[in-house]
């Protein structure tokens, strides 16, 4: 008994010494070409944590958010923000656990950046905004709007979550793979499995883009920069993304919101279908459909998304 319990030490011990040294070269190849650099924005201290943020342009204010990813960052605006930026005051933030904002290790909610886009428009904008923003991070600016209805002059999603999908909530099985993923060594391991340059490459040729050849290895490696940044501590965020935490329920928040706009890429699975839930909870949303992109179009074809962007902001002006 005594031999096997050595061997089973021996083997955790060094198991667990292995997948260590893993991360730390995950975490120092991900970071070599430091193309997230911070010398061109600020921050705002937020009481969850630091927000790395941009600001340029002169106009009326207009704040972009990136999809709730951990690998995605404001770089998901750098083809579309020059050209808004001629007519907008435009602030582009790393959301909290993304890109250069801090990645504390929490749980992570549909409250938790409800509250953080609210207290951002006051306390950094200072003025009603217009908010775009995309993927998963439509639900909880769509909820921040309904705490907060001031905050908001217009507010335009591309390629929001379905409803349907927003409504499903934690259960054992979730709970149970979020808690592996927080466990400091090993979690940080399954995390970086998930957030691997192979993993990236795929999210980029079956989700993101229509077109491969329109993806740049540029792109890919900010994205796997973004994931790993803080010793791949977006593995929290990513827990509770995959966890159902994040979810809410928005259906109330569309039935009644004002100035809502949908961008949505034919190419995206059930692009039809999910905008018809919105379009049936509310009448007034007006629609705009994009052809040759899939789900990240102010990359893809962002000349055709900054034309619809345009049409939409200044449909409702103060």
């Amino acid at each position: 008994m005594g031999k096997h319990f050595k061997k089973f030490v021996f083997f955790t011990t060094a198991a667990a010494a292995g997948m260590y040294t893993l991360n730390r070269v995950v975490d120092y190849t991900a970071g070599m070409k430091n193309l997230l650099k911070t010398d061109n924005g600020e921050t705002y201290h937020w009481k969850q944590g630091d927000i790395f943020y941009t600001k340029s342009g002169n106009g009326s204010p207009l704040l972009l958010v990136h999809d709730l990813n951990p690998a995605s960052s404001n770089m998901e605006w750098d083809k579309i923000i020059r050209k808004l930026e001629k007519s907008y005051t435009v602030y582009a933030i790393d959301l909290l656990g993304c890109g250069r904002s801090e990645k504390p290790g929490i749980t992570y909610t549909s409250f938790l950046y409800v509250q953080l886009m609210n207290q951002f428009i006051q306390d950094v904008i200072g003025e009603t905004a217009s908010v775009v923003a995309t993927g998963a991070s439509t639900s909880f600016v769509i909820m921040a709007q309904a705490m907060a209805p001031d905050n908001f002059k217009n507010i335009i999603l591309i390629n929001p979550d379905s409803i349907q999908s927003l409504k499903a909530a934690p259960e054992r099985e979730q709970k149970i793979a979020k808690g592996f993923l927080e466990i400091p060594i090993l979690g940080t391991f399954l995390y970086n499995l998930q957030m691997h340059e192979k993993k990236i490459h795929s999210y980029f040729e079956k989700k993101y883009f229509l077109k491969k050849s329109l993806i740049s290895s540029k792109m890919e490696d900010t994205y796997f920069e973004s994931a790993h940044k803080g010793k791949s501590a977006g593995k929290y965020l990513l827990a509770s993304a995959q966890g159902n935490y994040i979810n809410v329920d928005v259906s109330n928040a569309v039935k009644n919101a004002k100035n809502l706009y949908i961008i949505s890429s034919r190419e995206r699975k059930d692009a039809i279908s999910i905008t018809e839930e919105y379009l049936h909870l509310n009448k007034n949303i007006e629609v705009s459909y994009l052809s040759n992109s899939k789900y990240l179009p102010q990359l893809e074809v962002p000349d055709k998304l900054f034309g619809i962007l345009s049409m939409f902001l200044q449909s409702n002006t103060i």
